[in-house]
């Protein structure tokens, strides 16, 4: 890796054995670091993780509402407490009918009733179970499964509408696999203690959900065998995550009539009938071999055991709009098994994050105008140019890619469409019908019903690169490979991503690699086979894009090697997208902060340099406390590495970290130059 700094090794160094030996002074505001984040009793070379989050990890040891807490949660918790004030003070006062406030009101309203919720029971769905029931005929599926999707049910395969791949500007339908409740197909398929405790736990559930539904102890075991075959079969030819992450091997394009030709014994005008949807020209499959196979199954399978087994999709897909008794059930596979949660989040948390999935930007309008500074959005659209100039260099830096492909690179740089804060404008809610004389559940599923049709109205359109894919309040960022944009919300713009009263150190360091991070995946393993204009085609050299690849190797093999519990290691190829981006948004964000600070060198503050606290802070973002069971169901599913890896994994690639904190060869997290990740 070439090295691209300039401040003496000698004074890093020093800064380094002052800090890693505990040295501490008063508080300063424009440090944005906080010595009582930190436990500097661990070495900086062993456990760096440990060293910049161990006292915040200490201050917030799980509750039993959690499966994990990290600073991620805490912004999260703060953003709800905000959101409870916005939507209580609306529920509490009557409003015209068809109003968003009426709408926020009243549902926040039904959903926090459990008086009524529980006096209903299963009656909201009673309805719709028995009609499932009574399934006699498999030419009934393609509408039923149409039906089931469009309130948000699931079923064997699904679709969605959205940006061509490979000609972005164009909406179109894109089928893909889908059918398994547990997420991942290893579930159904590993024979290792620990998922097959975790498979006869979700029996349990099933039957238990199956006798609240009013089925006999004997019926209710049958059901549950019925769905397990139905969902093991799938599993089998599901693809894997980490299959899905290719996307030229996830792109099959084809007219619709090879489609019905292709893909017979299933009635795809009566299936996209549901969704009003007619004269589709073109479509995509994604898992073509897996559509396939469900079809084949559906047609093989008793119509008894796929009724048995949409009846599950039912269950499943509202108890969080039923009755307690529901909803502990479901809590306590979901929530208990596999999480490892102890307790359940309070009601008016789970109330109010339904409205905030419902209503999303509506109450995003609201937070936004109360809690979100026109100063913050200011400095954050200076923050990304900087980062955007730094990644120009970075790329012109690299001695493994041609001239060519730099200048397709750059030209991809140059297009990137960035969005901070909130969207210039607002969804419009006016069709969404939210009824008070109707049972919570109804008023959901006539939400989804909302979503799809909203959705659906793209269809035969252009894309609209102003529409926003999180709302403002969302503490999250993202990038979108074929609108090629780089998007940060609201809800992120704060400590300790986002400090207005720190220095370039601190911000560089926290939301600076963020930024810089979300530009990286414009270029990583995923996101690089995508042009400026966000289209799945080819612009690397064959030669630049084997180099890419053997030294994203690295980092596939890296990750492969650690262990993040007895006999379960990180799962690298998975999660090779977000730890390259990590990768990248630590050097580009580095570079920035060196050329805005060349010619005003920060001071040391609290005892560390400039360097030190920029790693610091980036270290902070992935402070976290997490329960095993968690760990083992984001490792299998996470296409993120864990927090403690996302700092312990990616540091030891970086060249500034080694000469900010006098990093030798002695230190155990020390890697050989030679086998580090170079890429950005």
């Amino acid at each position: 890796m070439k090295r691209f700094f300039y401040y003496p090794i000698v004074a890093c160094a020093f800064g380094a054995l002052a800090a890693c030996n505990g040295q501490k002074q008063a508080e300063d505001p424009t440090a944005g670091i906080r010595l009582a984040n930190m436990d500097t009793t661990a070495k900086c070379g062993t456990e760096f993780y440990e060293y910049a989050c161990g006292g915040w990890m200490k201050a917030h040891p799980l509750t039993g509402e959690y499966s994990s807490f990290g600073t991620f949660d805490m912004l999260r918790e703060n953003n709800l407490k905000q959101l409870q004030d916005l939507i209580t003070e609306i529920a509490k006062d009557k409003h015209e009918q068809g109003t968003v406030a009426q709408k926020i009101g009243d549902l926040y309203n039904m959903a926090m009733d459990s008086v009524k919720r529980n006096a209903d029971g299963m009656k909201p769905i009673k309805e719709y179970y028995d009609m499932l029931a009574g399934l006699k005929d498999k030419s009934e599926y393609a509408a039923l499964l149409g039906k089931m999707q469009r309130d948000g049910l699931g079923g064997f395969f699904g679709f969605y509408i959205g940006a061509d791949q490979k000609n972005s500007k164009a909406n179109i339908i894109d089928v893909y696999q889908g059918g398994l409740t547990l997420g991942q197909k290893e579930y159904y398929i590993d024979t290792d203690s620990v998922t097959m405790d975790i498979m006869d736990n979700y029996k349990k559930f099933m039957v238990k959900m199956f006798q609240l539904a009013g089925e006999t102890p004997e019926n209710a075991e049958a059901k549950m065998n019925n769905v397990l075959t139905v969902e093991t079969a799938l599993a089998k030819i599901s693809k894997s995550n980490t299959e899905l992450r290719d996307p030229h091997a996830n792109y099959n394009k084809m007219t619709y009539a090879q489609l019905k030709k292709d893909y017979a014994g299933f009635d795809w005008d009566a299936y996209f009938g549901v969704f009003g949807i007619k004269d589709i020209k073109d479509l995509t499959v994604g898992q073509t071999a897996f559509v396939k196979g469900a079809i084949k199954y559906m047609n093989e399978a008793p119509v008894a055991v796929v009724a048995d087994y949409l009846q599950w999709n039912l269950l499943n897909g509202t108890s969080s709009y039923l009755s307690d008794e529901v909803y502990n059930t479901s809590f306590d596979f979901y929530g208990r098994v596999l999480s490892g949660k102890e307790e359940q989040s309070p009601r008016w948390k789970r109330c109010v994050s339904a409205v905030d999935g419902t209503l999303g930007e509506a109450v995003g309008e609201l937070y936004v105008e109360k809690y979100f500074p026109a100063a913050a959005k200011e400095r954050m659209v200076e923050l990304v140019n900087n980062l955007k100039i730094s990644l120009g260099q970075r790329i012109d830096m690299q001695s493994w890619m041609s001239d060519e492909t730099k200048k397709k690179a750059h030209e991809k740089l140059d297009a990137f469409y960035v969005k901070v804060g909130y969207p210039d404008k607002w969804r419009d809610y006016s069709a969404l019908e939210i009824n008070a004389e109707d049972s919570y559940a109804e008023n959901i599923l006539r939400s989804v019903n909302f979503e799809y049709d909203y959705m659906c109205s793209k269809l035969g359109k252009p894309v609209d690169k102003t529409e926003w894919m999180m709302t403002p309040q969302t503490v999250n960022a993202y990038y979108n490979p074929t609108t090629n944009e780089i998007c940060f919300p609201a809800g992120i713009l704060q400590y300790p991503f986002f400090d207005m009263n720190a220095d370039d150190a601190f911000n560089y360091g926290a939301i600076g690699v963020v930024i810089g991070h979300e530009m990286t995946h414009g270029f990583d393993d995923q996101g690089s086979q995508y042009d400026k204009d966000g289209n799945l085609v080819n612009w690397w050299t064959e030669e630049d894009a084997a180099r890419f690849k053997e030294r994203t190797q690295v980092m596939v093999n890296f990750f492969d090697s650690i262990e993040v519990l007895p006999g379960l290691n990180a799962n690298g190829a998975l999660t090779l997208g977000e730890n390259i981006a990590d990768h990248g948004g630590l050097k580009i964000a580095f570079q920035a902060f060196q050329n805005a600070t060349a010619n005003s060198p920060l001071p040391v503050k609290l005892g560390f340099t400039p360097e030190q606290r920029f790693f610091i802070a980036y270290a902070t973002l992935w402070a976290s406390n997490m329960r095993d069971e968690y760990i083992r169901l984001l490792t299998k599913s996470d296409v993120h590495a864990l927090g403690k890896w996302r700092v312990d994994g990616a540091l030891p690639h970086i060249q500034a970290w080694y000469d900010a904190f006098g990093i030798t060869e002695n230190d155990p997290m020390f890697v050989p130059v030679e086998e580090r990740v170079d890429v950005w």
